[in-house]
């Protein structure tokens, strides 16, 4: 395959899923790791993509744009990894939990998966997967059901009512967008409606999420900020966001990334 043909499948999968990982193209055309870079800097040199760590993803996205879980798996990877395991320190045997769809969520499931005992509320499938890949006879996992989203969550009245009827210890609630203004948001109108039933469902609320959803606003407001009791959060963020949040959220935790 010339290599213009190569780059033109490369953007239509991109538009296609939302974003690509080198690792996958790689293996799918055949070719060096270093030559799928060379691919994604010439594409992004022309702005039919930008690149990210581990691959590209959509340029330029809007209120309503909403990645699949496969673009989003690739963006931030060491700022999501510290946040999980921060967060999974929250989380002691015997605990029922609510996790949120997410690929921080589900960073935070692989690091929770050797606890004994929890029952595992979620709206995501990867998050159900790894639970069930796990096979701990020990571990409850309730899959609430409904549509299926390009996040891959389960969103619309049927998992509203399954949450509405639980009421986890804890919540840790991914999202699409931070800021002072919305509070947390989402690009979808059906997964916002989920969250908020998972937010009015918990015992308290764990929003991790990376630097970059600050002053990210999605179409769909989720909860306020001072409905939030912990929010992890990696230290790319400003220090002026840092004074915000300390204000508006029960506690603010910022982790530290490797190498930083």
């Amino acid at each position: 395959m010339l290599a213009q043909q190569r780059q033109a499948a490369i953007v239509a999968r991109v538009r296609s899923d939302g974003g690509v990982r080198v690792a996958d193209l790689v293996a799918d055309f055949g070719v060096s790791d270093m030559t799928i870079r060379r691919d994604l800097e010439a594409l992004a040199e022309r702005g039919l993509l930008a690149k990210v760590h581990g691959g590209a993803t959509l340029t330029h996205p809007g209120s309503t744009n909403e990645p699949g879980f496969a673009a989003k798996a690739v963006q931030q990877r060491p700022e999501k990894t510290a946040i999980a395991e921060r967060a999974a320190a929250f989380v002691q045997p015997g605990a029922a939990i609510a996790l949120s769809a997410g690929t921080t969520t589900a960073e935070l499931a692989r690091r929770l998966v050797d606890v004994p005992a929890l029952t595992v509320v979620t709206n995501s499938v990867p998050v159900a997967d790894i639970f069930y890949r796990a096979d701990r006879s020990d571990v409850t996992v309730v899959l609430t059901g409904g549509q299926r989203t390009p996040s891959d969550a389960l969103v619309g009245p049927i998992a509203a009512a399954a949450i509405s009827s639980l009421h986890p210890d804890l919540l840790f609630l991914g999202v699409h967008g931070i800021s002072e203004r919305a509070g947390l948001t989402t690009p979808n109108l059906m997964e916002a409606e989920v969250d908020r039933a998972l937010v009015a469902a918990a015992g308290k609320v764990v929003v991790i999420a990376d630097h970059t959803k600050w002053n990210t606003v999605g179409i769909a407001s989720i909860a306020r900020l001072d409905q939030v009791d912990h929010l992890i959060i990696d230290g790319g963020l400003p220090f002026a966001a840092q004074l915000v949040l300390t204000e508006r959220v029960g506690e603010l935790i910022v982790v530290e990334v490797d190498g930083e």
